[in-house]
């Protein structure tokens, strides 16, 4: 195997570990917002956010139709 070959073996080893470790954290998820939503619904369901929000600090409204 020329030297060549074995660099570019090893540089497309590389970024395929890091595109298939990005997959799941980034792409999915913008992939599959519906699915994000309706979990995070279940998830907050019965949840204050101003009783959770630290003290001082502003309560942050979101939304639901926003792009993100």
């Amino acid at each position: 195997m020329s030297k060549n070959t074995r660099i570019a073996l090893i540089f497309g080893g590389f970024v395929t570990a890091v595109a298939a470790a990005f997959y799941p954290i980034f792409i999915h998820p913008l992939t599959h917002k519906d699915e994000y939503r309706a979990v995070q619904k279940v998830n907050r369901a019965g949840i204050n956010q101003a009783d959770v929000q630290p003290v001082g600090k502003n309560v942050i409204y979101y939304s639901s139709t926003a792009e993100v």
